[in-house]
């Protein structure tokens, strides 16, 4: 019988969620490059190039890749021939998790963001350390303990996807139906997990669980599929990829970089089908834990990013925000790529609702909106001599429905978010003569070298929620609604497949 240290585990699953934070797995990596030299679209290209130098630059500063950065998933595989010692009692996987994920959100080397909140349907306070994880136990033949550390962002949770068919439904059919409504939101190219059967509960997890292996798809498309699930997999890949959704949304040649499908027997009469994508902050790896001490995670040679510059090239208009007008606004055009200098504020979504609270009650703003720029961005915490820790975009449609107040009563005159907008802020944006700037998911270490200064202004007590101002230096940006209600994401050709 083997005996593992619960020490030992804590700190091999702690190393891990640090090890996860800034580095990207190396396959991934390899198909963006793939995506990228393949990529005919300028817009995605940019945007693959973005994902690229901030993989490269976050692995060697060793800090976050996104600014989520995830809620902690934890998947034990426990022999029946092995136990764990904790000194005295013998601690749940729950309970070793949970201690891991704490320590490694608050290393004070590299402070992850913690988004994890109790009472959902209460106060929804955050726990500050990221727990609880999410904790999945199975009793395996043997006398090992694998364990696979992931941590899932929110973007690509909020698109899942469930439906019960049919049997003589095409589960084809219905995976590709979604697609063009989940929007970009969970920062495309990324990997899509299809689980097919079981209990619903079960197809849930096995698409979860199918994006932890390894990308190996031009290898199929290589060799041929052997059974229906392999071929379900190649027909997926290629239909996603002939809707020109693209990277980030904005159109391309590469919206899912691999298909993974899980399948389960079921009830005869049901068929179950879940799916879940990953996004651009693909973070996971599966260890064997050591019976001696803790897992040991080695960075990837350096040359899994030759070809990719440390810096992007100046490409697009400068735009200074300190002088900027509602006619500079009005000359943008959807599609068009910006550098942004000067002084924008920061808001998200505890923040809207407060600013939406108090234009109701007739209060004055703790800032004045007018004229500004209002990136949707919930910072790391800031090591060193950062201005700010990773400081990437969060999804706008979230903060949609208070466009219209926003933008008619303070004069408000641009935000910067990731993926598309809904009707109601398109319209909202068109009527104010306004402009939506769209900045890439999963590049966020790299936007955080454009801050070059940050202070809190206004609701200091939601934390990373907090308003900011930071002054920025030629941070890339693309029009993705301009002031005529033009979008770049409704170019996008949605070709039948």
């Amino acid at each position: 019988m083997r005996t593992y240290a619960a020490e030992h585990i804590v700190a091999s699953i702690a190393g891990a969620l640090q090890f996860v934070s800034h580095h990207h797995p190396p396959d991934f990596v390899a198909a963006l490059q793939r995506a990228y030299r393949a990529e005919s679209q300028p817009a995605a290209r940019d945007a693959l190039l973005q994902l690229l130098v901030n993989s490269k630059l976050a692995a060697r500063a060793a800090r976050p890749v996104c600014q989520d950065t995830g809620v902690a998933h934890v998947y034990f595989e426990l022999g029946m021939d092995a136990r764990i010692d904790g000194g005295g009692a013998t601690p749940t996987p729950q309970a070793l998790a949970d201690r891991a994920v704490a320590r490694a959100y608050t290393d004070r080397a590299n402070p992850l963001r913690a988004s994890m909140v109790r009472d959902p349907l209460g106060r929804r306070a955050n726990t500050r350390d990221n727990t609880p994880a999410i904790v999945h136990s199975e009793l395996v033949e043997g006398d090992g303990l694998r364990i696979t550390v992931v941590a899932k962002g929110g973007g690509g949770d909020a698109k899942t996807r469930y439906a019960m068919l049919t049997p003589s439904d095409s589960v084809a059919d219905w995976v590709a139906a979604q697609l063009p409504g989940m929007g970009a939101g969970w920062c495309p190219p990324a990997v899509l997990g299809v689980g097919v059967g079981g209990t619903p509960e079960q197809a849930m997890l096995a698409a979860k669980r199918a994006l932890f292996a390894p990308i190996d798809i031009e290898q199929l498309r290589a060799r041929g599929p052997r059974d229906a699930r392999e071929r379900l997999r190649l027909e997926l890949y290629e239909r996603i990829n002939a809707t020109g959704i693209g990277a980030q949304g904005l159109g391309g040649d590469t919206t899912v970089l691999d298909v993974k499908v899980a399948a389960l027997p079921s009830h005869a009469a049901l068929l179950p089908v879940a799916m879940v994508p990953n996004c651009a902050a693909t973070r996971y790896v599966a260890f064997e834990q050591p019976e001696n001490g803790p897992a040991v995670f080695t960075p990837p040679d350096a040359s899994l990013w030759d070809g990719v510059p440390d810096a992007l090239p100046p490409t697009g208009t400068p735009v200074d925000l300190d002088t900027l007008t509602p006619r500079q606004v009005a000359g943008w055009r959807a599609g068009q790529q910006l550098l942004l200098s000067g002084r924008l504020l920061t808001a998200r979504d505890a923040a809207h609702k407060r600013l939406a609270d108090l234009l109701r009650q007739g209060a004055p703003l703790p800032v004045d909106l007018r004229g500004r720029a209002l990136y949707y961005v919930g910072p790391v915490d800031a090591v060193g001599d950062e201005a700010v820790g990773p400081a990437g975009p969060t999804t706008a449609t979230r903060m949609d429905k208070f466009m219209p107040a926003l933008l008619e009563r303070t004069g408000l005159l641009v935000t910067i978010g990731k993926a598309e907008r809904g009707p109601q802020a398109i319209e909202a944006i068109r009527r104010a003569g306004a402009a939506y700037l769209s900045a890439v998911g999963g590049a966020a270490y790299l936007v955080a070298r454009a801050v070059r200064s940050a202070r809190v202004v206004a609701f200091a007590d939601l934390g990373m929620e907090a308003i900011y101002e930071f002054e920025v230096r030629d941070m890339p940006v693309t029009v993705a609604v301009d002031a005529q209600g033009e979008c770049a994401h409704r170019r996008i050709a949605i070709r039948p497949g």
